[in-house]
């Protein structure tokens, strides 16, 4: 019972760490004024930083998820 889980955990960790990555993508974008141009955000290089925080925050967020278990395992 505890494998199924922690592979349900992360699974859902990993789609959370996704979707950082696809809102950061978004993000960058608009503030590079490439796409989604009606937007507050676009055009304001801001954003596109906190674009790429949120993505890099979101890949550490699939990473760990996905490598924590065999980390335990070995111990």
């Amino acid at each position: 019972m505890s494998e199924v889980f922690n592979g349900i955990m992360r699974g859902i960790s990993s789609l959370l760490g996704f979707a950082m990555v696809l809102m950061g993508g978004i993000w960058i974008l608009q503030g590079f004024n490439i796409a989604f141009l009606d937007s507050f955000m676009a055009n304001d290089k801001q954003w596109a930083l906190w674009g790429l925080l949120l993505a890099i925050v979101g890949i550490a967020q699939i990473v760990w998820s996905n490598t924590r278990e065999s980390y335990y395992k070995g111990k």
